[in-house]
């Protein structure tokens, strides 16, 4: 399981400093600079959590249960927070009107912070003295 979590975390890097630079070099001429900075902060998130899961992966701190309930949890919230605020700052780009699937946004969310809540939980249950 650590693997595939120290797979995924690093894939979640690569495909965040990917989307960052396409967005400081491609999207700001066909975004307005508020969908730039919407954008920019899925990236921000999709990094914050992919560190998460660098650090999650090469912990013993935290027993295998925990560790595949946050990875789910992040790997979910990743997909509907950064995901969703990805299509919104694209949406004049798109068809689909991405709107309709802004409530999962705030779900996401809840699902980054129960992640973390299950890793603090987990610590305090399991982590060093």
């Amino acid at each position: 399981m650590n693997k595939k979590i120290l797979i995924t975390g690093s894939v979640l890097g690569i495909l965040g400093i990917i989307l960052g630079a396409f967005a400081a070099h491609g999207l700001e001429k066909l975004v307005d600079v508020n969908a730039l900075n919407t954008f920019e902060t899925g990236v921000r998130y999709q990094i914050y959590h992919a560190f998460f899961l660098l650090m999650l992966g090469g912990t013993s701190f935290v027993n295998l249960k925990f560790k595949k309930v946050i990875f789910y949890l992040i790997l979910i919230g990743i997909l509907f927070f950064s995901g969703s605020i990805y299509g919104l700052a694209t949406n004049v780009l798109f068809s689909f009107d991405f709107k309709t699937i802004a409530m999962i946004t705030p779900v996401g969310g809840l699902l980054l912070i129960s992640a973390w809540v299950l890793l603090l939980i987990g610590i305090i249950n399991n982590g060093p003295d």
